[in-house]
């Protein structure tokens, strides 16, 4: 399937706000409905083994030795501003901590404190290993594709036809969302944003299901059935059939909907145009009074007066007309 003809990921509005932006941000770890599962991450004796002694190691030298000025200083040796820059990219807290805490420990050390610093060393060497685990975890888009495995739908759920179909919802709801009108929140009685992402995920669960439903009938082989068992099965696909058409009708409501939006556009252009019509009226006013007489200067003017208000006419209907279409979108459930 070309790129062009691939439709975008699809997620279901349930999912939370948070883990749909980090599956959005991570399209490579997301895996398609139709495949099984990911499976949760499995560790090797042999990881096990490496982090049993590399996070000791890291806190110790970290938390406890003069990690901190060694990294800075060899660092700063290779006169690299961007290698220096690095040494922050742990944040502000990490990074006084490990210049601090060895300068505490000496003056510690110095002043006969030996208890209160081999307590600070600990606490330091537990706050580092604390932080080392944060980060051998499941990454976040690896655990939410996992967990909202079968509630985000790829192009791999479907096949040609139902691929087409979804890229015309898709680039109906778009055209809905970028258009002037609902920027300027001329449309917002219907709740696009909120609306609009419903019906692209009904209309992809209902296109994933067909296809689905297509896939098992081709591994049927139909061919090599006899007459009556292929009878016993054209109710199913007549059903199919159905179906699809119901999901075609919804897509052509979504696309009337994007004409009626794109025709307010249209409207609420010319309603732009005519906010400056009165200081142009006035030029042209002094312009025709100065080159005819008064008697047909009234008319012209009163001419552009009456084409003004045809044209905010227009605006007002074309914007009832899309508001009235996207009224008459309605859910399954709904």
């Amino acid at each position: 399937m070309k790129e062009e003809s691939r439709p975008r990921p699809v997620f279901d509005p349930g999912i939370p706000d948070d883990d749909r932006a980090v599956l959005a941000a991570a399209p490579e770890r997301l895996v398609a409905a139709c495949m099984p599962e990911p499976p949760r991450p499995r560790l090797r004796p042999a990881t096990v083994a490496a982090r049993l002694v590399w996070i000791p190691a890291f806190a110790f030298f970290y938390g406890v030795l003069p990690g901190g000025w060694l990294r800075v200083f060899f660092l700063a040796s290779l006169d690299g501003d961007e290698l220096v820059g690095g040494a922050a990219r742990w944040g502000r807290l990490p990074v006084a901590a490990m210049m601090l805490t060895p300068a505490l420990q000496v003056l510690l050390l110095l002043l006969g404190q030996t208890e209160a610093a081999a307590v600070l060393a600990a606490v330091s060497f537990t706050a580092w290993a604390a932080g080392a685990l944060r980060h051998v975890r499941e990454p976040a888009a690896a655990r939410a594709a996992r967990e909202h495995h079968g509630s985000y739908l790829l192009p791999g759920d479907f096949d040609r036809p139902a691929a087409r179909l979804l890229i015309r919802a898709q680039r109906a709801i778009d055209a809905v969302l970028g258009s002037q009108t609902h920027g300027a929140g001329l449309l917002d009685d219907v709740n696009n944003a909120v609306v609009l992402p419903r019906q692209e995920w009904a209309i992809a669960a209902a296109l994933a299901e067909h296809t689905r439903l297509r896939r098992e009938r081709r591994a049927q082989q139909p061919e090599r059935l006899s007459p009556p068992v292929r009878a016993m099965l054209e109710p199913q696909d007549r059903a199919l059939r159905l179906s699809v058409r119901s999901v075609t009708r919804r897509i052509e409501a979504l696309e009337a909907y994007a004409r009626r939006a794109d025709e307010a556009d249209d409207a609420y252009h010319e309603s732009l145009v005519l906010q400056d019509l009165p200081e142009q009226n006035a030029r042209y006013r002094e312009l025709l009074a100065n080159t005819v007489g008064d008697e047909m200067a009234g008319a012209e003017i009163r001419g552009m007066a009456e084409d003004a208000h045809r044209a905010e006419r227009a605006l007002r209907e074309r914007v009832t007309s899309a508001l009235r279409a996207g009224h008459e979108l309605r859910l399954p459930a709904e």
